[in-house]
């Protein structure tokens, strides 16, 4: 048996024309154009090509879209009063703050400063307690991306043995609680859990969200189990030529190769999760959009 692929591009593409959709729909029925803004602090490649990408999609949909981009030495009062002029600015619906930030400013107090109602990033402590508390909430986008290919996958998850392994509060505790809405029974599980590969064997959805290139073997996935690989890390080629002259790829948290050969179906990496991160992101801002016009979400 080899696994099905469960393909990103084609899952954020529908995600990203439904939006685009609604955006059109908002802005001829209500004059409304769902804003976006993104703040990047410094000068990490990574996070220069996340910034990137989420702008050209934002305008690629009809939203407005500003991106602030501060330099590396930038100081946390700086910061938090743009978060200010951001939050009582109309035209914006949407603020993310790209994370990781420079060492010297506090992620946790530059997150509490975001209006709940425009955290599109879903990590403000109100949305991670209304999505506990089962209320409308917005939420992190990588879990939703998660539940979007699941449920598109698998259709009804009702009873399904869930096992979440990492408990980060970006992906693994929102994704335990998105997976408990849906009536699974849901184990967390992390790095320190005794027997872990026993835990992973009981799931009919395995989420690998841990951080540990390919930690998760073939022979911890339960024959014909869904499997969703959150893990981006970079690590050196296996061509040994390639290794010597320091190049690198990104692999997953489980190891692809051997989970093909018994998991039902398996997203990618790259290819999978990550593309749907930038989808839902379009999506929760015009969710909020909708809310802070009071039109129903």
């Amino acid at each position: 048996m080899t696994a099905g692929i469960i393909d990103g591009k084609v899952h954020a593409e529908r995600v990203r024309a439904e939006v685009a959709a609604e955006v059109a729909e908002l802005r001829a029925k209500h004059g409304l154009q769902p804003g976006l803004a993104v703040v990047l602090v410094g000068d990490d490649p990574a996070s220069q090509v996340y910034v990137k990408s989420k702008g050209e999609h934002s305008l690629a949909v009809g939203m407005h879209s500003v991106t602030h981009r501060l330099p590396a030495d930038t100081q946390q009062g700086e910061l938090l009063r743009l978060v200010a002029d951001l939050n009582a600015d109309p035209l914006i619906h949407g603020i993310l703050v790209q994370l990781p930030l420079p060492k010297h400013l506090d992620e946790k107090a530059v997150i509490a400063a975001i209006d709940p109602d425009k955290d599109v990033d879903g990590l403000h402590v109100v949305n991670a307690g209304r999505l506990v508390a089962g209320l409308p909430a917005l939420v992190a986008c990588t879990p939703t991306g998660c539940l979007i290919m699941l449920k598109a996958t698998l259709g009804d998850l009702t009873g399904k043995r869930a096992v979440v392994v990492g408990r980060s509060l970006l992906v693994g505790k929102p994704v335990a609680q998105l997976l408990l809405a849906e009536d699974c029974t849901v184990t967390m599980a992390h790095s320190r859990t005794r027997d872990l590969p026993a835990v992973c064997r009981e799931a009919d959805i395995l989420v690998a969200a841990v951080g540990r290139p390919r930690m998760i073997r073939g022979d911890w996935i339960k024959p014909g189990a869904c499997v969703i690989d959150v893990g981006i890390n970079r690590v050196p080629f296996d061509d040994p030529i390639k290794a010597a002259e320091g190049r690198t790829k990104l692999v997953g948290d489980v190891h692809y190769k051997e989970a093909l050969q018994v998991a039902g179906s398996i997203t990618p990496v790259p290819g999978g999760v990550g593309l749907m991160t930038v989808a839902v992101l379009l999506q929760n801002t015009v969710t909020a959009a909708k809310r802070q016009a009071g039109i129903e979400a």
